[in-house]
Parts: C-alpha cells; sequence; structure tokens
C-alpha cells in the first residue's frame, strides 16, 4: 500500500471514530523507535539534521505514528510526537489480542499478524512490538517477511490495523449474532482447539 493511500485511510479511521476530538482525555505514552542524523552536503560543507520515529498509545485501543525532522534531536521528536497524535486511530481489541488474521504490506515490507490465547504475549520484532503494546495489545503473534525498515515496518502495522473489524462488524455482514461470532472466536484463538477443529486425525502435538 502506498503512502498516500494509507494516509487517507488513517485519516477516515479517524473521521469514523471522531478520534481528533477525544486526544485531549487520552493518556498517552510515547516510545521512541530511532533518531537519526542525516546530512546534506552543499557548497559551505555539511549541514546536519535529525529524523525521529515516535510511537504514541494509551494502551486502551488508540495508537499513532509519527516522523519528525529537525536540527536538534529534542525538536525533531517533539516534531515526531506531534504528526503522531494527528495520526491515531481505534483498533479493536479481543480479549487482550486481534479480532482475526491479517496481513498488512506497505513497500517491501509484509506483517502476517494472528490471534493468540492468554498468556502468550506479544510476539513481534523490531518496530512492530512497541505498536502493539501501546495499542494495547497482550497476546498476538506476527511474523514480518521481507525488509525490517522500522518505517516500513510500522506503515505495515497500521496496513494490518486498518483491516482489522470487531466481531459486531463481522456479526452484522455475515447476518450472525454476536454471541456466535464470540464462540468461534474463542476456539479460533485456542491453538489445541484449532488443531482438533482442523486437523480431527491430529494429536495436539501431531
Amino acid at each position: 500500500m502506498g503512502g498516500k493511500d494509507l494516509d487517507a485511510l488513517i485519516e477516515e479511521r479517524r473521521k469514523r471514530y471522531g478520534v481528533a476530538e477525544m486526544i485531549e482525555e487520552l493518556q498517552l505514552e510515547e516510545r521512541l523507535l530511532y533518531a537519526n542524523r542525516t546530512a546534506r552536503v552543499t557548497k559551505g560543507g555539511r549541514r546536519f539534521s535529525f529524523s525521529a520515529l515516535v510511537v504514541v498509545g494509551d494502551r486502551r485501543g488508540f495508537v499513532g505514528f509519527g516522523h519528525g525532522k529537525a536540527k536538534e534531536v529534542p525538536l525533531a521528536i517533539a516534531k515526531a510526537i506531534e504528526q503522531a497524535k494527528k495520526k491515531i486511530i481505534k483498533v479493536p481489541i479481543v480479549e487482550g489480542t486481534v479480532p482475526h488474521d491479517v496481513v498488512g504490506h506497505f513497500g517491501s515490507t509484509k506483517i502476517i499478524v494472528i490471534p493468540a490465547r492468554r498468556g502468550t504475549g506479544v510476539v513481534a520484532g523490531g518496530a512492530a512490538k512497541p505498536l502493539f503494546e501501546l495499542a494495547g495489545y497482550t497476546d498476538v503473534l506476527t511474523k514480518i517477511i521481507g525488509s525490517t525498515n522500522p518505517d516500513n515496518v510500522v506503515r505495515a502495522v497500521f496496513d494490518a490495523f486498518l483491516q482489522l473489524k470487531t466481531p459486531e462488524q463481522v456479526a452484522e455482514e455475515r447476518g450472525l449474532s454476536v454471541d456466535e461470532i464470540y464462540k468461534r472466536y474463542n476456539v479460533y484463538v485456542n491453538p489445541q482447539l484449532r488443531v482438533k477443529l482442523y486437523y480431527p486425525w491430529r494429536g495436539v502435538h501431531g
């Protein structure tokens, strides 16, 4: 997914949930993913500047990311935080994990996100883990394929977030009751039951 498409989807999600009006009420945590020094060669010599990538979230379903540039690190971080607040979206959380499997893409990066049962923890690497933690997920399985560049990974995770649907949304689309969706969900997130459900001839360890 391209950067412009992702930004448009983020803005659409923010408007749908009225996130802009909630920002002041959110108790946000901030996490710096990196602060890099960049140099531009000019006629008078090299001019240095710094770029920073920051993630913010309240651990209750709201998460955002931002990128800032400035001549000093603190200023670059401050700009990144301000941009992150403008990209905060609401994500669905069911029993501490994602509602369903999803695959996020950005550039040459792909991330596979799978629900996990309670006690699994956030199994994610690189820049992906802070995003899931600050969003409020406590149990989730992920796998990054392709580039592990932090900028790409963060945007790929957000692409995955934007594809997630709540059990209520799925129930409405499929014409089922919410209770039926939750019943299927409980089987789905339990690895032992998943084996028995899809591979009845295999044992739990088969």
